[in-house]
Order: C-alpha cells, then structure tokens, then sequence
C-alpha cells in the first residue's frame, strides 16, 4: 500500500480549518540536512571516542550522559576532597578530568557544526523555512528534541517573525521615574518574559540556552562574533548549555522535571490540542516520555484534546516499527512518507 504524502497530511489536516496542527522534529531533520554531521549521541561518542584513560573511567562510572550531571559530580568531588583536607593529587587529577571534559564537549560542538548559520546554502534555508511556516502561520506550535543549532538558525536567518521562544529583555534600570532611551540599560535575553506567547519549544533544551541559576538565557549573535563563539566564551566562563543528550526516557524525564524550562516546554507538548506531525521522530525505546506526553494531550476533555498523530517515516522498517507500537498512542495515528515533505529543498 503506498505511504501518504506530506502534500496528502496538509489536505486531510485542513479539513478541520479550526482545528490546531504542531510538528514535532526529531534528530532526523538534522540528519536529513547532514547525516555526516549529526547522529545520535554523538556528543557522548565523540568523547568516548577519544581513548583518554580518565575520562573513559568517569563515563563508565558516572551512568549518565547528561553532561551537566557529569560536571556537577566532578565539581562537586573536588570541592569535598578539598573541605575534608584530602590527597590534593586527587583533586588536581578530578579538576583536570573535568577541564577536559569540558573542553571536549566544546570540541563536539564545533566539529559536528557548520561554522555559522550562512553555511548552510540559502535555498536549503529557505525550503526549511517554508516547510515550518506551514505550522508557525496556522497558530501551531513547533516542538524539538534536537540540540542543535539548526532549528534556531533556519528561524533567525529568514526573519519569521511569528516565531516567539519565550525570551525577552528586561529594562535593568528601570525606576518610576522615566528613563531617557539612550539611557536604558536592557539584560540579555531571559526566558520566561514572553513565555505566554511561546510556539517553539525545545523539549530537550538546545546550545544556546543556558541556566545561569538565576534564570535561563539565551546567548544570540553580536556584531563581533559567531553564535558558536559566543557559546563556547560562555562555556569557558564555567557555562553550559541547557540539553538532554541521551539517556532512556525515564532518565531524561528525571532531568526535564528538575528544570524550569524543560518542564514548561514538556508540560506544553502534554496539552497540545488539533493534530501533531512528527518528522525525524522514530519513537524508539528512549522516547518513552514523549509517548507519554503525547497521551496526557490526548486525554484532555473534549473537544480540547490532540485528536490524531501523523508520523513521517523513511522506510519499509520504520513503517513496520510504527504499526507495532501504534497500541502505545491514545490518538489516532497515521504514517507519511518522510522524503515528501522536502524539508531542506
């Protein structure tokens, strides 16, 4: 039986003009842009792949793959061994494990991407950019669980506008008295300001979203330097970025749940309403939260409650995977032809 198409899930969506439709993307849209460059776990692997004898023990004794889990821990060591008067070659070897560690992940950053947002050709940018379009103009919601850069440069370099991701700047200086413009003084941008309005969420957080304790904010480009510089300068500061990079789904439950931000972009996808496309998306035995999420919108009371799912696949596997867990869903679900929809042109 031959798969719909994406042009076939846009006619029987818009049978129900009312109703709301959101895209979930998965680490197959950055794939689909450059399978060299982006796999999954990447990050951990390329650490792992280094064959330093430390980092390789802390990895396989710290069962996690949460980074920031990861440098807590070693954060956390140094400064017992130091409060308890301990061996200070230990501390030295933790300190220098975790320096490493650090700079190996910014290694990652950099090796899996391209340089800036104009290496990625205009018209591949402009064919994504459409393609999201189709939701962002229909009072949709984009929701994804990559970290990358990719998502953010596509929506930055074609100027949509009707994108929001929560964030804003709040007037520092602010008084009852007025404040001349060339005097304000504004804050970086801070999450939660325009949060009422948020329409992209980043389920798993992205690099450049980054929880200063205080608040989560998010580094942007500046007239001297590259987003990636920006971030690795505020990684070198003792700085990281907000993501989830692997883990099953409970483990990365456990992480979204102790955040503010992934917490209100998961809490989101759970009262989504209308329909949801997935792309890139392969509901494999880690995403068993985002299964779960996906029920919670599809038990919401009528008639405010996700009603369908549509699910793009590649191949023949992925469609036979699909109609095997389809019993998991509490929404009716649909599969489509992935390569039809012509993200990247």
């Amino acid at each position: 039986m031959k798969l719909e198409t994406f042009d076939d899930v846009l006619t029987s969506i818009s049978k129900n003009p009312h109703r709301q439709f959101h895209l979930l993307l998965g680490n197959g849209f950055s794939v689909s842009y450059d399978p060299k460059i982006f796999s999954y776990n990447a990050l951990h692997d390329f650490v792992k792949n280094l064959n330093d004898k430390n980092l390789s023990k802390i990895l396989e004794v710290i069962e996690t793959r949460n980074f920031e889990v990861i440098m807590q821990y070693l954060d956390n060591f140094a400064a017992l061994v130091d409060a308890l008067g301990g061996d200070p070659k230990l501390k030295q070897r933790v300190e220098d494990a975790s320096a490493k560690l650090k700079t190996s992940l910014l290694d990652a950053v950099k090796a899996m991407h391209p340089e800036h947002v104009f290496k990625v050709p205009e018209h591949q940018s402009a064919a994504c950019a459409n393609f999201l379009q189709n939701f962002l103009s229909t009072n949709g919601h984009i929701y994804s669980t990559n970290y990358d850069l990719l998502l953010y440069w596509v929506l930055m370099r074609n100027s949509i506008l009707n994108h929001v991701d929560g964030c804003g700047r709040e007037l520092e200086n602010d008084t009852a008295e007025y404040v001349a413009q060339a005097d304000q003084e504004w804050s970086e941008l801070i999450w939660g300001k325009n949060r009422n309005k948020q329409n992209v969420f980043y389920l798993h957080g992205a690099l450049p979203f980054f929880d200063s304790g205080v608040a989560v904010v998010k580094e942007e480009y500046n007239a001297y330097n590259y987003l990636l510089q920006n971030i690795s300068a505020r990684m070198e500061r003792g700085e990281y970025p907000i993501f989830v990079t692997a883990g099953d789904g409970q483990q990365k439950l456990n992480h979204i749940t102790h955040n503010q931000y992934l917490t209100y972009c998961y809490d989101s996808l759970c009262q989504a309403v209308g329909s949801l496309v997935t792309f890139g998306f392969s509901f494999g035995e880690y995403d068993e939260h985002i299964i779960a999420a996906i029920n919670k919108a599809a038990k919401q009371r009528p008639p405010n409650k996700l009603w369908s799912i549509y699910i793009g696949v590649y191949s023949s596997e992925d469609k036979e995977h699909i109609e095997k867990i389809k019993g998991k869903f509490r929404c009716k679900v649909r599969v489509f032809d992935a390569k039809t929809a012509k993200i990247w042109g």
